[in-house]
């Protein structure tokens, strides 16, 4: 694995000059997990290439130091990941050029006591830096809390602070969620059999809004807030739930049972429904009536656990760990067809754009196949090193893809820039 490579003390944070993005319109970037519209969904007009070999539309490939799980985060003519290098148990946020993929600064945020005890899919540094434009705001474990940090354009670290302990007792296999956006707050999950919270902070100081309790449950998904049913709804599955609070408050709006104990998906919605799907120890796809109701409209028992889903034009697209894709009115619950992707397991989630899904698996295989109800389409399949955990980002109809390699002996990771 490699090492981050430091020259003194935070001086690889240094940049010739200091950097202040070029903000383009907000659609056009992908500031947050699971993009621009908070559902995994690129913006209109993208085209991005369908196929690619190692040297067939690859614009560029750099390498990644340490290890992580966390998918791109693009603002102006930046990229910035989280990192973590377990040897000297560092987690660190990067950044790289957009245009030529050069590694502009690296800022190590913490040092010392990691979880003792990790699954081995997960990382240091699975959760994705979240963006509003100003600045840039990652979550990690470490020293049992989780730590929340936020950091300018050019690397320094703004403020700093431990959001709320977790200390699992049971299915010590690490922290993954997101932080989410919501005016001037960012809002963090946290959640474990010792305790569990969501809790907000201000986006300028980090001093906190407001905390929520949620059930001493062990559960891994990332908050994400929708218009719903006419309202903003912070939204999370989990804890043999699915919930909604209000984004301002924290306060519950409604929850009802489903899904299961442990999921790790993002929950999506069209119009006042909401869709969630887990997990263990349950397998339970669900379909919700937004409107405070709490109405059950269709469940399936097939799980999604790893991975979130897509809607699109009133269908579910779904991938689940064994990688069969299925497709599902969204109404309904109908099945309208379902295909194995061949290949293995799948951790990743999909993301849509021009009329495709584009979903990886574990081994380095990128399928894309059509969004559309009628039956199964693939598209092409693609290969890129042998290892894909990470989730990708579509931005100006390139693909920026997160990738690990294997194949001279030693574990390299590497994130490509894929366009036409």
């Amino acid at each position: 694995m490699s090492t981050f490579k430091l020259c003194g003390p935070l001086a690889a944070i240094l940049t010739a000059a200091i950097f202040r993005p070029s903000i383009a319109a907000e659609a056009d970037e992908w500031r947050t997990w699971r993009g621009p519209n908070l559902n995994g969904t690129a913006s209109q007009n993208q085209t991005p290439p369908t196929e690619w070999t190692e040297t067939k539309n690859v614009v560029w490939r750099t390498p990644v130091p340490g290890r992580g799980h966390s998918s791109p985060t693009i603002v102006g003519d930046r990229i910035f990941l989280t990192s973590a290098d377990e040897k000297s148990q560092t987690q660190a946020v990067i950044c790289f050029d957009r245009r030529t993929g050069k590694q502009l600064w690296l800022t190590p945020v913490n040092r010392g006591v990691f979880p003792a005890r990790i699954h081995n899919k997960n990382t240091h540094a699975s959760p994705t830096v979240v963006s509003d434009g100003e600045r840039l705001y990652a979550a990690f474990c470490n020293h049992d809390v989780v730590q929340l940090v936020a950091l300018s354009f050019d690397g320094k670290i703004v403020w700093s602070k431990p959001a709320g302990a977790y200390r699992p007792n049971q299915y010590k296999y690490g922290y993954a969620p997101s932080p989410a956006l919501y005016g001037d707050t960012v809002i963090v999950a946290s959640e474990s059999d010792t305790g569990s919270f969501l809790a907000a902070f201000r986006t300028g100081d980090g001093s906190e809004v407001w905390r929520t309790p949620r059930p001493k449950r062990i559960s891994y998904s990332s908050p994400v807030v929708g218009r719903v049913g006419g309202r903003d709804q912070l939204l999370i599955s989990g804890c043999d739930l699915v919930s909604s609070y209000d984004p301002k408050t924290g306060k519950q709006l409604w929850s009802t049972p489903g899904t299961a104990s442990a999921t790790c998906g993002t929950m999506i919605w069209e119009g006042d429904l909401v869709f969630a799907s887990g997990g263990y120890p349950k397998k339970e796809t669900i379909c919700v009536r937004a409107d405070g109701s709490r109405t059950v409209v269709w469940k399936n028992q097939e799980k999604c656990y790893e991975q979130s889903m897509l809607v699109h034009d009133g269908y579910i697209y779904a991938i689940n760990d064994g990688g069969i894709a299925f497709c599902w009115d969204a109404d309904t619950g109908r099945e309208m067809w379902k295909s194995r992707l061949p290949g293995g397991s799948i951790s990743a989630s999909p993301v849509l754009a021009n009329g495709n899904v584009y979903i990886s698996n574990e081994r380095g295989t990128t399928y894309v196949f059509k969004a559309t109800p009628e039956r199964f389409v693939g598209v092409a399949q693609s290969q890129l090193g042998d290892e894909t955990f990470a989730s990708p980002a579509v931005v100006d109809s390139r693909i920026y893809l997160r990738v690990a390699s294997s194949a001279r002996g030693g574990r390299q990771e590497f994130l490509y820039c894929i366009g036409n």
